[in-house]
């Protein structure tokens, strides 16, 4: 019975593997021939970034936590690739899938690949064309060793096949981050704080912010959260600190009344915060993906997006980074002439069952080929 190795290292690698696993699981039920092992790098080890997500998305326990901890870019990648290729030594996988951009799909699918693993990537193809992201970097090297594409959208499919990737390995199959907000949308919960802050459903912001470009510098952050609070015009701004925003925040002071400081947020209550809120500026692409399915308007801060199609189809305008771009922006929401979104090609809760039907199919498929022993 074939075993595919199902990759997870960080915050938004637990949502899109949450479906797939379902799946896995309902086809076993019905007694079907795949097994899995869930590797949890370690890549994020922070329990409110990680712990709470295995809970409340039925998830189960990792067979396998590397347990890799924090360290410079190059120094979680080599300490994932000595201990997943370790692990596959003493424990073989017929397939390693890896999902989204994160170091650790980057490290696993490298070595996977070199011990003649066969690699499956969900958010193939994806590109921002930003070569200052290290996600951008991820996604290039992933991509040149997959076998496997599984894609969200025709731009993806499209990206790959300029790059020469035939069709037979590119699977159209939608997107797994919508799966786990769909079958989650009866469930999400305000957060605690919701009522002694005294917010009021479509009358506060939410902000997230992590990239290096605009919170590594205090001046820039700082320019950037004060655009942000003119344009709110007094309402609340809620805005869940990742720790790398957290260290630059602290050297700040003085930060508005109405910004409202809270630790990252759950997964119900971070997307019940979104869904209620008038707006979400981010510089997230994931965040811009639920955004325009929820329907809410969604300001990037960014110059690019790996997610056109949020752009082009859902609720999300590139922003750009200059704090100045954001005031017509505000003037745009608050005159009622956000442009209106649709959701995208495919997203519509199933993309697990699909991913885990071709897998099901290609897994077959190299059993049969295989020679005997």
């Amino acid at each position: 019975m074939p075993l595919i190795d199902i990759i997870a290292g960080a915050r938004p690698n637990f949502m899109k593997v949450a479906p797939i696993i379902r799946a896995l699981e309902a086809r076993a039920a019905q007694g079907g021939a795949l097994r899995y092992r869930l590797i949890h790098t370690g890549q994020h080890y922070d329990p409110k970034l990680s712990g709470t997500f295995f809970e409340q998305l039925g998830i189960p326990s990792p067979n396998v936590n590397l347990e890799v901890g924090s360290g410079t870019q190059a120094e979680q990648t080599a300490a994932i690739m000595v201990r997943y290729e370790r692990l596959l030594i003493d424990s073989p996988a017929d397939a390693c899938l890896v999902v989204g951009d994160v170091t650790s799909t980057m490290a696993c699918a490298i070595a996977a690949q070199k011990l003649g693993i066969s690699v499956a990537h969900v958010e193939g193809g994806i590109r921002s064309g930003d070569w200052g992201m290290p996600e951008e970097i991820n996604r290039l090297v992933t991509d040149s060793i997959t076998n496997w594409f599984f894609t969200t959208s025709e731009v993806a499919n499209d990206n790959l096949r300029r790059a020469g990737v035939g069709d037979d390995r590119i699977f159209f199959v939608g997107n797994t981050m919508i799966d786990t907000l769909l079958a989650n949308l009866d469930r999400l919960q305000p957060p605690d704080f919701v009522v002694s802050l005294g917010l009021q459903p479509g009358n506060y912001f939410v902000v997230t912010l992590h990239r290096p470009s605009n919170v590594d510098q205090p001046e820039r952050l700082s320019a950037l959260l004060s655009a942000i609070v003119t344009g709110a015009r007094g309402l609340p701004i809620v805005f869940p600190v990742h720790p790398r925003t957290a260290k630059v925040l602290a050297a700040l002071g003085g930060l508005p009344a109405s910004l409202l400081l809270v630790d990252p947020q759950p997964y119900l209550e971070f997307n019940w915060l979104v869904k209620h809120a008038k707006a979400v500026i981010t510089d997230s692409g994931g965040v811009t993906e639920e955004a325009t399915v929820l329907g809410i308007p969604c300001m990037t801060l960014r110059n690019t997006t790996e997610r056109p199609e949020t752009v082009t189809m859902g609720t999300n305008v590139l922003i750009g980074t200059d704090p100045a771009s954001l005031a017509p922006a505000f003037e745009r929401l608050f005159a009622g002439q956000w442009q209106r979104g649709v959701v995208p090609p495919l997203w519509d809760g199933r993309t697990g069952e699909r991913i885990v039907a071709a897998l099901a199919s290609l897994l077959s498929n190299l059993t049969a080929a295989a020679p005997a022993s």
